[in-house]
């Protein structure tokens, strides 16, 4: 019955933000529009939106296929200061509001590409099961709701809210699980993401970076 408390918490939370996301309808972007203030973006998150795992450093997301929503609130977010880092706030803060609404919109248009196969990050086999336990279920003893809970799933979005995490980069993913659980990321609604974070210990954080990380980007058909 505890289990199944706990997820019913979880999923609740999870269901009410993602009701509030259809609530609001945002004006669409102009892909076309975008795409060529999205050159500012390429230094780093690659012409393809592809993004790159930089194992000795920081890694950027991919943004190809995100949900534009999504992408346009955490652009205002870098913007306002909501969501720190000194290289996205700076880039940020040269886009105006129309520029973040057809950026986004371009990034959403691109097809999604696939992250890197556990072979080629040399993830061990223990710590991938480990982390597709805590994606795909959760860890109940600890009170970790699994991800695809209010990620939608097999972890491929759900609304304006929860991006798809299916196929991110290992160390962005890592990264923010990291800055959650520090308090050094805030931007989440209701403390959700923060309150997961804190639960979970540095190895869990690698292991479900590590298996999502490997996973496909899209439904396979």
């Amino acid at each position: 019955m505890q289990k199944n408390h706990v997820w019913g918490a979880g999923t609740a939370v999870c269901l009410s933000l993602l009701s509030l996301t259809v609530l609001a309808a945002p004006r669409a972007g102009d892909p076309e529009q975008g795409k060529a203030a999205a050159a500012l973006c390429a230094t780093c998150h690659q012409a393809d939106g592809s993004g790159l795992n930089n194992p000795a450093g920081e890694s950027w997301p991919r943004l190809a296929g995100l949900e534009a929503d999504y992408l346009a609130s955490q652009l205002h977010a870098y913007k306002t200061g909501a969501r720190r880092n000194p290289s996205m706030e700076a880039f940020a803060q040269m886009l105006d509001d129309e520029q973040i609404l057809h950026v986004s919109a371009w990034f959403a248009s691109l097809p999604a590409t696939d992250g890197q196969s556990a072979e080629d990050q040399g993830h061990s086999a223990v710590l991938l099961k480990r982390g597709e336990q805590l994606a795909t279920e959760g860890d109940w003893e600890n009170y970790v709701v699994a991800c695809s809970s209010c990620h939608g799933p097999d972890n491929l979005g759900a609304g304006t809210v929860f991006p798809a995490i299916a196929g991110q980069h290992f160390g962005y993913i890592r990264d923010q699980l990291l800055a959650w659980q520090k308090g050094t990321r805030e931007n989440d609604p209701q403390r959700l993401m923060a309150t997961i974070a804190e639960r979970m210990s540095s190895n869990d954080i690698n292991a479900v970076a590590a298996w999502l990380s490997t996973q496909p980007v899209a439904v396979e058909q």
